[in-house]
């Protein structure tokens, strides 16, 4: 007998060893390539007496590209990034790369959001939500005659 010990491994083992070995910060452009890999966003939720502050970061994103839906006390934020790249060495193409990619997050709040009264902004990679609470409705009392 060997003093070596025989290693059994599970083929799923072998197959998956190496996939999730390094990090990838999504969103910023990939060094080899200078291309952007997906998109990624971070969100805090604060919630006041008044209603709601939204922060959502996007960096990388255009204004453009950001869309904010509200429905009831849904909010959902999407946005989406196209970018092309071509490296030429004179009139000869060594690489193109193309990369589209999309985001989307909804979350539910605590109480209904009132759409007239919110704002958003975009500002260095941030897109910030005012999201005023709509005022409940207030029960009525029926007289009986």
């Amino acid at each position: 007998m060997s003093n070596n010990p025989v290693r059994r491994t599970d083929p799923l083992d072998d197959f998956f060893r190496g996939f999730f070995v390094r990090p990838v910060d999504f969103g910023a452009p990939s060094q080899s390539t200078g291309v952007a890999e997906a998109p990624q966003m971070r969100v805090d939720v604060k919630e006041n007496a008044e209603g709601y502050e939204v922060h959502a970061e996007l960096p990388g994103m255009k204004k453009e590209d950001i869309h904010v839906h509200i429905d009831g006390p849904v909010v959902s934020i999407t946005a989406e990034r196209k970018q092309e790249k071509e490296v030429k060495d004179g009139e000869k193409v060594l690489r193109t790369e193309r990369y589209f990619g999309k985001v989307s997050r909804s979350f539910q709040l605590g109480q209904e959001i009132d759409e007239a009264r919110a704002s958003a902004k975009f500002n260095d990679g941030v897109l910030e939500l005012a999201l005023p609470k709509k005022a409940e409705a207030q029960a009525k009392r029926l007289t009986i005659e």
